[in-house]
């Protein structure tokens, strides 16, 4: 089963072992995500194994290959991401991952010195917000080993970057409404309910899928991009 393959003690093993297992995890016929799968078959998965997750020296490099990420990769390269996988801490819960994770994206936030990205909200509690690094849109999708969803959990605390651009191109073909219909029936077939979080961009903030727990209504990004110059958004 899935589950169980993704239940692997990573922490000291080698960068490409590190990645093999992620192919692994993403490869089993059981894995819900096409895109995902795509990227992996594609050989489009630009992975970075990193230390610690509250390492400042480690988030520098990753804010390095997220810029060039976004500056190399165009829209029309689909699909490709960038996957910033830590081997430290291993959260104990869902929440303690969903804290590291906006630790991340506010270190990132914070290092950045240019525009947010054009066309996309700043505010994490709007509906067309998407996080922002370097003048590029990205959706980052969290995977840690104790995600309640079974498409989530994954050996070690990772971080998925996809560009915004590339979504957008995507539903703006015929190709979109069919790709999202099979994802989601995938998933619910693998862990036997609706996803609760999911939803399509516009419709409520894309901040509220990122780390993969199911959260408050109420529930607020802590993310503070108040001090970043922004674009005006759509």
């Amino acid at each position: 089963m899935l589950s169980e393959q993704a239940d692997q003690g990573l922490a000291d093993a080698d960068p490409q072992d590190v990645v093999q297992a992620l192919t692994e995890m993403v490869g089993h016929p059981e894995y819900p995500c096409l895109g995902a799968r795509s990227v992996f078959r594609r050989d489009q998965a630009r992975v970075v194994v990193l230390d610690d997750m509250t390492d400042s020296e480690g988030l520098r490099k990753l804010s390095a290959a997220l810029t060039a990420f976004g500056s190399e990769v165009q829209p029309e390269d689909q699909f490709a991401s960038l996957i910033a996988v830590f081997r430290a801490p291993v959260p104990e819960s869902e929440e303690e991952f969903e804290e590291c994770l906006w630790s991340v994206l506010q270190f990132l936030a914070d290092l950045d010195r240019q525009e947010w990205a054009e066309g996309v909200s700043a505010d994490p509690t709007n509906p067309h917000f998407s996080f922002s690094h370097a003048g590029t849109a990205f959706f980052v999708v969290g995977l840690h080993p104790l995600a309640s969803r079974v498409a989530r959990r994954a050996p070690l605390p990772t971080l998925v970057f996809n560009l915004h651009e590339q979504f957008e191109a995507l539903r703006e073909s015929d190709r979109f409404e069919g790709m999202r219909d099979t994802i989601r029936r995938r998933d619910e077939a693998l862990n036997g309910t609706v996803n609760p979080m999911v939803d399509d961009h516009g419709e409520s903030s894309e901040a509220r899928q990122y780390s993969g727990r199911e959260v408050e209504p109420d529930w607020v990004a802590p993310l503070d991009a108040d001090d970043i110059p922004t674009k005006e958004t759509t």
